[in-house]
């Protein structure tokens, strides 16, 4: 049944707001960082900011000293701190980067841990490329806060502080005009930094769809070419680069125009603060060694401030990835803990009144029943889009019934660990998953155990896989490729079901198992599920009537509900709509 897509939570656009330091601290805590890392490292970078401050005021008595004699135990001395300085600072560095790597690599871990744990029901809503997103551009932006951004602004305020104090302890008229002087400057900047916020985040949710794009297109390269649509991918693609393009040149200009500006209003200080020295020391009211000390304090001002801005822009980007990552944590995930542990062999397995709707409203199973008994086959039959996988999806709990419940014996399955009830359903769908990587690992795909080659080899033999196998050039190391483009659709299947014999389910699932094969591939398939089919309660879902003729039971399924269930005589005689839907088989059979 055709359904619309929710908007996803993911895809909203982030205003413009205070930062959320609750928000942002519950995140870090999370991660369970090493402080020790942050602190030792913020402390060198205020020890080596500290021996900088002390740097012109040692300047200022050499200056005062030049005509006397050169007084060589200070100048060794002020060079030894700057050695000293830039040796504490690059420690400082480097403690920081890795506590910054330590948060990324643990938030990383935390997303990927969440994103692999989340519901179907978030996969069908939201784009690959945007919880690729979130888990690569917006941890990396709150790594560049953590790790850069935030330890810079620290000591970027203990050196404008300790410059200024310094600064009015030399002089306090010039330090006066220096604390009209810097605010000035700062509101300057405002609007510009202001902007500049507005457009990485822009930047950010851009990027993020641009990726999501990217990712599903490429991951359907074959339909694209199969369709023609080159020319429409194209077009696509070069709109959404365009736009990224567009936001990008306002960077460029919002960043180009920064620069300049911060450098004419702090040259503009500059040259005024220079002046009036310059003045107060041909009057003799202030020495030419205290004139050198304020201006390089002067310079060590400018660096902070800058730092400042640059903070601050940080810290809007890093609101928005905050956000977008507390959203995606905040979705609800399968819990693989509760439940009670439970062997469904020779158990009966029933649906009783159970309706179902997906997150838009609209409904797609209504008071839908059935019941399957230990080692029986039960087949679903009716149109496409009737409900049918539906009904295979709420049976492996991908999503939850709206009303009724599914029981195993007398026990809602609901009750059943999720990991334990899942281990016991083996699922052959019509394009059977396979995964990047050997023969091998597909077949031992989310088993926590290792299988012999002779275990291997018996799984395909069952599946009548082994031929195709030997021939391959590595044999079960042969690599499949990305989506499994080096085996052919049958092949595909037979690997799918010898990983279904692997799993020895207790319940077996097929959809559609052998609906998109040739002939000579389908009698394989079909001689390979009738072996797989002994012994297990079995239900198919199938449009051709050779799979389905033979069940115990078959229910035929209309607009989400069942019209009526039987055997295949039976309901060829006593319900009129699955007897029109066998004719119709029977034509597309002979065609």
């Amino acid at each position: 049944m055709q359904r619309s897509i929710a908007t996803p939570t993911t895809g909203r656009k982030h205003s413009a707001g205070k930062f959320d330091f609750r928000g942002f601290l519950n995140l870090m805590r999370q991660t369970k960082p090493k402080y020790w890392q942050l602190w030792v490292g913020l402390s060198l970078g205020l020890i080596a900011t500290g021996a900088q401050l002390a740097v012109p005021k040692f300047a200022q008595t050499l200056i005062n000293g030049l005509g006397k004699t050169l007084n060589q135990p200070l100048l060794i001395g002020v060079i030894v701190l700057f050695v000293v300085s830039a040796a504490v600072s690059a420690v400082s560095g480097a403690l920081l980067g890795f506590f910054g790597e330590n948060v990324v690599a643990k938030l990383r871990e935390i997303l990927w841990q969440k994103l692999v744990k989340l519901r179907v029901s978030y996969f069908d809503n939201v784009k690959t490329g945007e919880m690729t997103s979130r888990l690569v551009n917006d941890s990396t932006q709150i790594k560049n806060l953590l790790a850069n951004s935030f330890p810079q602004v620290v000591t970027a305020i203990f050196q404008l502080v300790g410059a200024l104090v310094i600064m009015a302890l030399m002089d306090w008229k010039m330090t006066a005009i220096m604390f009209v002087s810097v605010p000035l400057v700062m509101l300057v900047m405002l609007p510009i930094m202001r902007q500049s916020s507005k457009i990485g985040r822009q930047r950010q949710d851009s990027l993020a769809t641009f990726s999501g794009a990217t990712n599903d297109t490429l991951s359907e390269i074959r339909l694209v070419k199969s369709s023609n649509a080159e020319s429409y991918e194209t077009k696509t693609g070069f709109g959404q680069i365009k736009e990224l393009y567009q936001i990008g040149l306002k960077e460029a200009i919002y960043d180009s125009i920064a620069g300049p500006v911060m450098t004419a209003s702090m040259l503009a200080l500059f040259v005024g603060i220079l002046a009036y020295a310059a003045a107060r020391v041909s009057s003799g009211t202030m020495s030419m060694g205290t004139m050198f000390s304020f201006l390089m304090y002067l310079f060590q001002i400018i660096g902070p401030v800058g730092s400042m801005a640059r903070f601050f822009t940080e810290l809007s980007k890093a609101n928005g990835s905050t956000q977008r990552i507390q959203e995606l944590l905040k979705e609800p995930e399968e819990d693989f803990e509760v439940g009670t542990q439970t062997q469904v062999t020779r158990k009966t397995l029933e649906m009783n009144h159970v309706d179902f709707a997906y997150d838009d409203g609209q409904q797609v199973l209504h008071d839908v029943n059935f019941k399957a008994e230990p080692n029986s086959v039960v087949a679903f039959a009716g149109p496409s889009g009737g409900g049918k996988s539906t009904i295979f999806g709420l049976l492996e709990r991908y999503y939850q019934p709206k009303a009724g419940q599914i029981t195993i014996g007398d026990q809602n399955i609901e009750t059943i660990n999720l990991n334990d009830w899942r281990s016991q359903i083996g699922y052959v769908s019509q394009d059977s998953a396979i995964m990047a990587g050997t023969i091998r690992h597909n077949l031992t795909y989310g088993f926590d155990k290792t299988f012999t080659d002779d275990e291997l080899w018996h799984v395909l033999a069952l599946a009548f896989a082994t031929q195709f196998v030997k021939d391959m050039p590595d044999g079960l190391d042969t690599e499949v490729g990305e989506r499994g483009v080096k085996v052919s659709g049958g092949q595909r299947q037979r690997l799918a079901i010898a990983r279904a014999f692997l799993r020895d389910p207790k319940i077996l699932m097929l959809d559609e198992a052998t609906a998109s094969l040739d002939s000579e591939s389908e009698a394989m398939v079909q001689k390979a599920l009738n072996e797989l089919m002994k012994g297990r309660t079995t239900l198919i879902i199938a449009h051709r009537l050779s799979t389905i003729v033979d069940a115990d039971d078959i229910y035929f399924v209309e607009q989400g509900h069942i019209s009526g269930h039987g055997t295949h005589t039976q309901l060829m005689d006593s319900l009129p709509l699955y007897r029109d839907y066998v004719k119709i088989q029977f034509k597309e059979r002979a065609n």
